[in-house]
């Protein structure tokens, strides 16, 4: 009987050893096929993930940004060509305007000279007479509107409850608006009766009327009903403008009638 289990414990140790061997054959066989020299360090590993995560993400911000700036950037454009199309049209009537006007004062200076022809429409000389006179600097042509931009110094000078939160730029894009208002008007004051619509003679007669007063005569001007945009709007911001710029000399204002008269002021 202990023979019996002298033998088995024999057998169990043999067994032991060689599973012990194999398990030793098998790390062996691992090491050659990885050597220690060729497996990075992890720590760096997780540095260098670190480090790309870090570009992605500055990457995403700087994405995220320029994504935001677009619909701004589409606003200045819309502005600036708003903002052209304004002159272009100013300078184009201008142009046009200039001639016919000289045209016109030759014809009442010599009208009495001219021989009638089978082209002169009846009635011709009565339809002169139903327009008003045009102003004595009409004569001379016309002058553009002042644009008197106000600068960073004069903005800066303002009490801050005047000044609010008001931005040169949105201040001096108003002042664009008010010079095209005058603009406006001062086609209306020089454009004759057969090149103005039914609707629109009706309101020429009027700022006809407003532009002979003693006030406002030789000034350009815009009335308050006039203020549409799209600078300047007559909401409070609008209103905190309109004072800014009356305070810095920019404007005048007058009444005429129901009206209220603003006159662009030039510089010094």
């Amino acid at each position: 009987m202990a023979a019996d289990q002298a033998s088995s414990s024999l057998d169990s140790l043999i067994s032991s050893f060689n599973t012990r061997i194999a398990e030793l054959q098998e790390l062996v066989i691992g090491r050659n096929m990885y050597p220690a020299s060729s497996i990075a360090d992890l720590s760096a590993v997780d540095t260098s993930l670190k480090a790309m995560e870090l570009q992605v993400q500055s990457i995403k911000d700087r994405l995220r940004e320029e994504t935001e700036a677009i619909p701004k950037a589409k606003k200045l454009i819309q502005a600036s060509l708003r903002q052209q199309k304004k002159l272009q049209s100013m300078s184009l009537h201008i142009t046009s305007c200039l001639p016919e006007r000289t045209i016109s004062v030759n014809f009442d200076a010599n009208k009495s000279f001219l021989p009638e022809g089978p082209n002169q429409q009846p009635g011709f000389g009565s339809k002169i007479e139903e327009e008003p006179a045009p102003l004595p600097k009409e004569k001379k042509g016309r002058a553009s509107p002042p644009l008197w931009y106000i600068t960073v110094n004069e903005l800066d000078s303002l009490p801050s409850y005047m000044r609010g939160r008001l931005t040169l730029d949105k201040v001096n894009a108003a002042i664009s608006d008010m010079a095209a208002y005058a603009e406006a008007n001062a086609q209306l004051i020089g454009a004759s009766k057969k090149k103005l619509a039914e609707n629109l003679w009706e309101r020429a007669l009027e700022i006809r009327d407003i532009a002979m007063t003693e006030l406002v005569k030789g000034k350009h001007f815009f009335l308050e009903t006039d203020i549409k945009g799209p600078s300047l709007k007559l909401d409070n911001t609008g209103k905190s403008i309109l004072t800014v710029v009356r305070h810095l000399g920019r404007i005048s204002e007058t009444r005429v009638g129901h009206n209220r008269v603003i006159i662009l002021l030039k510089p010094h």
